[in-house]
C-alpha cells in the first residue's frame, strides 16, 4: 500500500466512528395501527418524508442477479407506486433491462433519514408495452430524453470525449424533436408480494413491520395480506 493509500485509509477509518445516525427527532409508529395493504402506509411515508424535507425521496436502490445469480445493485428513481406495483423505466438493452428478461424478480429500497425510515419491497417485474414506456418517457425533462436518446447504457465507454460527442447529439435531437422515439426506453412495474417498514428508535428498538401476499390480486385489495413484526 503506497504512502497515498494509506493516508485515505487512515481519513477514512477516522471519519467513519465519528458519523451519527438518526440526529435527530424520530416520528413514533404503532404498527397496530396501519392500513390493511401496504400501498397506502407506502404513500402516506412517501409525503411525511418529502415534507421532512427529506432529499430526492424518490430516489430507491434496485436490486437485480446477473445470469450467474450474483447480486447487482444501483440507484434510479421511482416513476409511479399504484394497485399495480412500483414503477420505473430503463432500457431494455441496460445491465438491468438484461437481468430483468432473464430473471424477472427484484428487490426495492428506500432510505429516508430525516424521518428514521426504510422501506424494502420484494417481488416479480414485468416491463410495460410500447405505448406505455413512450408515454413514460414523454413525460420526462428534456434532459432525461437526452440522456436516453444516448443510449448504450452499460456498454463501455471508450473515453469522456464519445460520451460528450453522443451526448452534444443527443441534446440537440431532444430539444428539436421532443417527441423522438427510444425504442429501447422500457417502463417496468414490480408488484410486490413483501413489503417491510422499519422505522428507527433513538433506543434502538426499531419497529419492523413486514406486509406478505396472501393472495394474488391488486396491491389496493386490503385483504390479500398478512403482516408480522420482525425483530430489529
Amino acid at each position: 500500500m503506497s504512502n497515498d493509500e494509506a493516508g485515505e485509509q487512515q481519513a477514512f477509518r477516522a471519519a467513519l466512528p465519528e458519523l451519527r445516525v438518526w440526529d435527530t427527532d424520530l416520528p413514533a409508529f404503532d404498527p397496530a395501527a396501519v392500513p390493511d395493504a401496504p400501498l397506502t402506509l407506502f404513500h402516506r411515508w412517501f409525503v411525511e418524508a418529502a415534507a421532512a424535507g427529506q432529499s430526492e425521496p424518490h430516489a430507491m436502490t434496485l436490486a437485480t442477479a446477473d445470469a450467474e445469480g450474483r447480486p447487482d445493485v444501483r440507484t434510479l428513481l421511482l416513476h409511479d407506486a399504484d394497485e399495480h406495483g412500483w414503477h420505473f423505466a430503463s432500457h431494455a438493452t441496460s445491465a438491468k433491462g438484461r437481468q430483468l428478461a432473464a430473471r424477472p424478480w427484484a428487490a426495492l429500497g428506500f432510505y429516508w433519514p430525516a424521518r428514521g425510515r426504510q422501506i424494502r419491497v420484494r417481488g416479480a417485474v414485468s416491463a410495460a408495452g410500447p405505448e406505455e414506456s413512450r408515454a413514460d418517457l414523454g413525460v420526462r425533462s428534456t434532459g432525461a430524453l437526452a440522456s436516453a436518446l444516448t443510449g448504450r447504457q452499460s456498454e463501455v465507454l471508450g473515453s469522456t470525449e464519445e460520451l460528450v460527442r453522443a451526448s452534444e447529439a443527443a441534446w440537440e435531437r431532444a430539444r428539436a424533436e421532443p417527441q423522438a422515439p427510444v425504442p429501447t426506453w422500457t417502463r417496468y412495474v414490480l408488484e410486490a408480494d413483501e413489503v417491510e417498514f422499519f422505522q428507527g428508535d433513538a433506543h434502538r428498538r426499531h419497529v419492523r413491520l413486514r406486509y406478505r401476499r396472501t393472495a394474488p390480486g391488486p396491491a389496493k385489495n386490503g385483504g390479500a395480506w398478512s403482516r408480522e413484526l420482525l425483530w430489529p
